[in-house]
């Protein structure tokens, strides 16, 4: 088992190398890959192509990998929280929230008479406050009341109704304000500049850190509740922790690329189903290697075909999610019949 974990880990690495690589030379204008390693290890090459593949390349791709971690991480926790194999990252309407602190920012703001810059960091920033109220109202919500399924329903009652308030921002907002609203549902990873990267990196690597330390509470979570308080887990703690953390990676992909939806719901499936196991001392690097290795791949998809990321990843995410609907409906009709 540890020789096939190993072998699976290292292609998975590889293979993100390879893509990686692909995805810098790949674009508007096609960049030989020598051209590229010389751009990186600054030798010699014309200084468009410099700029071209560090400026711009580069911090797309890096944050492609950031974002398919972070999803993917985050999604495998609330799935196993939740015991939902249908929960995501934004189970707890992080993305609702982050949606409404934009359209706050860029649809309200005009309503108002107030000038709204429609700059990457004004929304990035307005995202993050919409996100971290979510996260502040859930955990007062969390404190106070055990079941973790009347959470789940809150959090969707939750983004129930901030999707009504989007929904009346938009239409009353103005065409130029609704269509930047638009383009930012739409997810994008190439918005994000280098100062940004100084932001948003250490907000993930906190989340992927958080994450490792709730391997042992997660791998408790999988026989359920009352096992796990029995072997003496707080659960309080432990709850405050996955929700900081997903929020975190989630708050941080949704702050600067906007809602990337599908990842986080279909990685950590693939995942369980390559490695055949349930720990998360497996599951949780395999899904972040996972992740980093889709989410380029759909870069790739996108630039071929001139596409938001937002829609590839739906369009790959879509099957798996089919699947496992399938999948389980096929295990309770067995275990019905037996």
């Amino acid at each position: 088992m540890r020789s096939r974990n190993c072998i699976l880990f290292t292609s998975m690495a590889l293979i993100t190398m390879l893509l990686f690589t692909i995805d810098l030379t790949i674009g508007a204008v096609a960049i030989p890959p020598g051209l590229v390693w010389k751009a990186l290890a600054g030798g010699d090459c014309p200084d468009s192509t410099a700029s071209i593949v560090i400026n711009i390349r580069l911090i797309k791709a890096i944050v492609a990998l950031l974002s398919g971690a972070a999803l993917s991480v985050s999604g495998l926790q609330m799935q196993t929280l939740f015991n939902n194999p249908l929960a995501g990252p934004y189970v707890l309407g992080i993305s609702s929230g982050a949606s409404l602190g934009v359209a706050l920012f860029i649809l309200g703001a005009p309503l108002l008479g107030i000038p709204a810059s429609v700059s990457t960091l004004g929304i990035a920033g307005a995202a993050w406050i919409g996100a971290a109220a979510i996260l502040f109202i859930i955990a007062a919500v969390g404190h106070r009341i055990k079941d973790i399924m009347v959470i789940l329903i809150l959090g969707m009652m939750f983004s129930s109704g901030v999707s009504a308030i989007v929904q009346i921002l938009q239409y009353l907002s103005r065409e130029e304000s609704l269509k930047a609203f638009v383009i930012w549902t739409m997810g994008s990873l190439g918005d994000v500049t280098v100062t940004q990267m100084y932001i948003m990196l250490p907000a993930v690597i906190a989340g992927l850190v958080l994450a490792v330390m709730t391997i042992k509470p997660l791998n408790l979570l999988l026989l359920g509740e009352e096992y796990a308080l029995t072997m003496g887990l707080d659960m309080k703690r432990s709850r405050a922790m996955l929700f900081l953390s997903t929020t975190l990676l989630a708050g941080s992909v949704t702050a600067f690329c906007g809602p990337i939806g599908f990842i986080g719901l279909a990685v950590p499936h693939i995942t369980r189903m390559l490695f055949d196991n349930s720990d998360h001392r497996i599951l949780i690097p395999g899904s972040l290697i996972l992740g980093s290795t889709v989410m380029i791949f759909c870069d790739i998809i996108s630039k071929f075909f001139t596409l938001p990321v937002n829609a590839i990843t739906a369009l790959l995410g879509i099957p798996v999610v089919i699947w496992v609907v399938l999948r389980n409906q096929s295990l309770i009709s067995s275990n019905n019949r037996t």
